[in-house]
Parts: C-alpha cells; sequence; structure tokens
C-alpha cells in the first residue's frame, strides 16, 4: 500500500483494494468481451448490436477506470494487465467463433449478469468494510451495467 492521509483505516483499505481489483478484472474481461461481439457480430441486426456492443464496452471502460482510480485513491495498486485480469476474472469464457447476433447477445449477456452480481456483492462487503464511498462506487457500477443488460437482453425476446 502506498502512503495515503486517506482517513479509512490501511487495515479495511488492504481488503478494499482486493474488491476493487477483483471488480476491475471483471470490468476489463467484460469490455473486451463486448468489443469481441462488436468486431465480429454478423447478421440482420448488425448495425443495432454493432453499435450496443461498442456501448456496453465503453462503459464498461469507464466503470474500470473509475475502479483503478479509487484503488489508487485508497493507496492501493491498480492491476489491470491482461495477465492479472486473466487469472481473476469470473466471467465464462467468450465464444470466439460465433458470429450470429443472437449468439452474441445470449453470450454477452451472460457475461453481464455475471459482473452485475459481482458487483453487487461487492457493494455489501464495501458497506461491511465501513466505506460508503466504495459501496456507492460500486452501486453506480451496478446501475450501469443493470441498465445495459436490459438493452442487450431485449435483442432476445419479441419476434424480431
Amino acid at each position: 500500500m502506498h502512503s495515503t492521509k486517506n482517513d479509512l483505516p490501511e487495515l479495511k483499505r488492504i481488503p478494499l483494494v482486493v474488491l476493487l481489483n477483483q471488480g476491475l478484472a471483471e470490468l476489463i474481461d467484460l469490455q473486451l468481451q463486448a468489443k469481441q461481439a462488436h468486431w465480429n457480430v454478423k447478421g440482420p441486426n448488425f448495425i443495432a448490436l454493432h453499435d450496443l456492443f461498442d456501448a456496453v464496452a465503453a462503459d464498461a471502460t469507464v466503470f474500470a477506470d473509475s475502479v483503478a482510480e479509487r484503488i489508487t485513491a485508497l493507496g492501493g495498486q491498480a492491476e489491470g494487465t491482461i495477465n492479472v485480469v486473466g487469472r481473476r476474472t469470473t466471467l465464462p469464457a467468450y465464444p470466439v467463433e460465433i458470429v450470429a447476433g443472437r449468439d452474441h447477445v445470449d453470450a454477452l449477456s451472460t457475461s453481464m449478469a455475471v459482473v452485475g452480481k459481482s458487483i453487487r456483492d461487492s457493494i455489501g462487503r464495501a458497506v461491511e468494510l465501513d466505506d460508503a464511498d466504495t459501496a456507492d462506487l460500486f452501486t453506480e457500477v451496478s446501475r450501469g451495467l443493470d441498465k445495459k443488460l436490459w438493452f442487450v437482453e431485449s435483442h432476445l425476446h419479441g419476434n424480431a
């Protein structure tokens, strides 16, 4: 841990940094999965999904940046390399061979739901560690992910 004048005790900041780094890994993985879908989607809803998947990736990038900055504000080290992300992520491996829009929607929405659950669990853990600011950050991320999950999952319903 780096020295900081943040008044949260180091004994609380250490597990918070671990929790935040887990969220960072999952958000980076989600960002990359969304780009995989964005680059490779095919089918009649191509442009709508292409743009939607890019928006998911952009949001995941913004969320990851906010989480990484919170880590460093607490005196921790943000660990966002691909090697660390690969070891830490709990997301299912993205099926790189798929091209159909519905298949990408299904795969990406599954990963988005995994990240959403993990982030919601992290809200409670941050509260237990008496860090309302980290809990608030996780709440903001959760709300944004839920909204984008709704947009993505909407492509699984209806007759289109």
